[in-house]
């Protein structure tokens, strides 16, 4: 009687063993799609031409520093949190100084900015002298501690796109020139004495 309990028991176990293995061959499980998939099915490209590059990152970049600077402004600004994202937002610059973010930083306080949403992004050239300048025109809203809106102001950035070539490849760094800056004004009249 004990060698047919343990036969029935065996046959039993062989059986569910037997079933769980025909389930796993007719389904194709999640790795084995994983691996059969490329990115062009799974994922499809965006194609940018160079200027809604240009655009899509200075938008990027302007929100991001404008975020810092919002969220380096609620600190105490003498903390280790506060050193790290002040040098952040520096790296936004080719050449930061002292003066770089006076002016963001007085019309950001002046208003009680708690956080900043950047609406139509637009870049352009300019001329001046001899020298072709990027800008972007860009308009902000600023909201405060109670996400009501203060209002919505246009801005000007003037940046620079410089070359980083890795390994075979063309790269560029983006970088700020000058943040909140006012456009060119072309004068008609030559630097000098007039009577």
């Amino acid at each position: 009687m004990k060698r047919i309990n343990n036969f029935l028991i065996f046959a039993i176990m062989l059986l569910t063993l037997a079933s769980c293995n025909n389930k796993n061959t007719s389904e194709v499980s999640d790795l084995e799609t994983l691996r059969k998939s490329n990115n062009k099915k799974s994922y499809p490209a965006v194609q940018m031409d160079s200027a809604q590059a240009i655009n899509f990152i200075t938008k990027q970049k302007v929100q991001e520093l404008l975020d810092l600077s919002t969220l380096y402004l609620s600190g105490n600004k003498n903390t280790e949190i506060d050193t790290v994202i002040y040098s952040q937002m520096g790296s936004y610059f080719h050449k930061p100084d002292s003066m770089t973010f006076k002016k963001l930083f007085r019309e950001l306080d002046s208003l009680k900015v708690k956080s900043v949403k950047v609406n139509n992004l637009s870049v352009y050239k300019d001329y001046y002298k001899q020298d072709t300048l990027d800008f972007a025109k860009f308009s902000v809203e600023y909201f405060d501690d109670k996400n009501r809106s203060l209002g919505t102001f246009e801005k000007n950035a003037q940046y620079i796109l410089q070359s980083a070539p890795v390994k075979f490849k063309k790269e560029f760094k983006f970088y700020f020139l000058n943040f909140y800056s006012s456009p060119l004004k072309k004068d008609s009249t030559s630097v000098g004495v007039t009577k």
